[in-house]
Formats: C-alpha cells, structure tokens, sequence
C-alpha cells in the first residue's frame, strides 16, 4: 500500500459515522449487511448512510454487491489488512512480531467474544482483538 491509499482510507475513517459503519461491518464478518439493516442499526436515515458507504467503498474498504433488490455492504479485509500493515510496517524498528491482545476498552464491551478468523490471517474478521507490538508492552 503506498501512501495515498493510506490517506484515503484513513480520511474515510475519521468520521464517527463511517467508523461506526466500518466497524458494523467487520463485526458481521465477510457476509455484509444490507443497506437498510445497518441504516436501522446505527439510527440513520437512509440518504446519509448511502453517503458514508460510498465514501467507504470509494476507500477500498468496503465493497457492495446486489443479491436481489438489496445491496449488500462487506469490509473489504484484504484492504483493511493493507492498511493496518502500512501502519504498523515499522514499528519498533521493524524487530517485533505482532501478536493478538485483548482489547479492555469499555466501548467494545458489545462486541462478540467468539468471533472466528474468516480465512488464514489470524486476526482478519475478529472484532473483539487488537493487532499490538510486543514492545507497546514493556
């Protein structure tokens, strides 16, 4: 990933609703969720959410795909893997491993705690883990 996607999706990020939105999403893991379940979900209406899932899928982090007459929205894992190793790909002068931790913050306390990796990557799908250096915790 270079540096522009990385502003890119960092900029569709940074807003409390498409972080909202995003984090929905990787919480329902590869099967998505249609439009009109996740305008319920987050309480918007449906115009503004059409808004922040375009700003979304113009990041590359999510994608969307018609069954029937609904659109379904998905994270793109691969993209927000992309995008959390152009983040970390330097830490700690590139000598640590990264490992899973749990992650105590008080706002995930609605998250699943089972949640099971959707493919071979560890940590893709799983809401309720945090990707943290080994050196974070000295």
């Amino acid at each position: 990933m270079d540096a522009s996607k990385a502003i890119t999706g960092l900029a569709a990020l940074a807003h409390d609703t498409r972080l909202a939105v995003f984090r929905l999403l990787v919480q329902r893991g590869p099967d998505g969720l249609p439009a009109g379940v996740i305008a319920q979900n987050l309480g918007l209406p449906p115009s503004s959410l059409t808004f922040h899932l375009q700003q979304l899928a113009n990041a590359g982090l999510v994608s969307q795909r018609r069954v029937s007459r609904q659109i379904i929205y998905a994270t793109d894992f691969s993209a927000m893997n992309a995008l959390m190793a152009y983040l970390t790909e330097n830490c700690c002068g590139g000598i640590a491993s990264f490992v899973p931790t749990r992650n105590s913050s008080p706002d995930d306390s609605s998250l699943p705690t089972n949640s099971q990796p959707t493919n071979s990557q560890p940590n893709e799908g799983k809401s309720d883990e945090t990707l943290a250096c080994a050196c974070s915790r000295r």
